[in-house]
């Protein structure tokens, strides 16, 4: 059914918001990072020298920054992978019909309701080496010293974890939304022919599941690219030694802390080409094998 406006004007005013936002919040920066990324830049942005693609090469040959490329990868592989399958069976979990299961569900949301600051500093308190009460259970039953202020090995597995429990939430709701549209028809008719509860979600429910996957993969990829800032400043800024000196953050410390825009500038758009070039891909080879019903 197409929709008629009363007036050719109004879908325009209706879209503007949304369009002026994007223009104002992410077209213009990323026109001007472009812009300074050809330039060497004052400390007081006063004064402007351009060098072509000496910023672009000088990126080639820092080996902080393929550190920072490869710590980045290892992050988001470990967020969107080992994120999505404990997302997935904490929502198979929450999608049984049980009393009080109602409330558990609505609860599940909470960790993404907070900020990454905020989910940061929860896990700094439960993780610390000294006063921290996950970190004294894993040396209690364990016998494992979890210190995150001197283990880069630690602080890489930390800042993961928690991302990762970032984003249980978010992911949570979206699979469970998914799992409650599933028609019961095809799960009974399995099951009256023998199927067992694991081979009828792993060949009926999970290939149902595709485009609810396909969809958080994107998100998942994104938001251990560009939105674990909060989390990573306000516990390990980093360190210790660069081990968690993902991309986003290095860009902030060599625009903001070392005063070194157009290099900052730099960094910014091979950032945004690589997640275009993943995002690409991922469209391009797993969205292939989405099944749409």
């Amino acid at each position: 059914m197409q929709t008629r406006f009363p007036h050719k004007a109004l879908p325009y005013l209706l879209l503007s918001p949304s369009v002026i936002i994007v223009l104002l919040f992410f077209v213009v920066p990323s026109l001007n990072s472009f812009y300074l990324s050809f330039y060497r830049v004052s400390s007081l942005g006063n004064k402007r020298i351009f060098i072509g693609l000496q910023n672009f090469t000088r990126l080639v040959a820092d080996a902080s920054y393929r550190n920072s490329i490869t710590i980045s990868l290892k992050f988001a592989i470990f967020v969107v992978l080992v994120g999505l399958s404990l997302s997935l069976a904490v929502a198979v979990v929450a999608n049984q019909r049980f009393r009080g299961f109602s409330i558990y569900r609505t609860l599940l949301i909470w960790p993404y309701a907070l900020s990454p600051a905020i989910a940061g500093l929860i896990w700094a308190q439960m993780m610390d080496p000294n006063i921290g009460l996950l970190s004294h259970i894993l040396k209690t039953l364990l016998n494992f010293q979890f210190n995150y202020y001197t283990s880069s090995r630690d602080a890489l597995l930390f800042i993961s974890v928690a991302a990762a429990w970032k984003m249980l939430g978010y992911n949570v709701i979206f699979f469970l939304s998914g799992l409650q549209s599933l028609p019961n028809e095809l799960l009974e008719a399995a099951s009256i022919d023998g199927a067992g509860s694991w081979k009828r979600f792993w060949r009926i429910a999970f290939p149902l599941l595709s485009p609810t996957t396909f969809f958080l993969f994107i998100m998942n990829t994104l938001y251990a690219f560009f939105q674990v800032f909060g989390l990573i400043h306000i516990t390990t800024e980093g360190g210790p030694g660069r081990a968690t000196d993902l991309l986003v953050y290095k860009l902030y410390r060599d625009g903001f802390i070392g005063l070194n825009t157009g290099y900052a500038s730099a960094q910014s758009i091979v950032l945004l080409v690589m997640v275009s070039i993943l995002t690409i891909m991922q469209f391009r080879y797993a969205g292939s094998r989405v099944f749409y019903r």
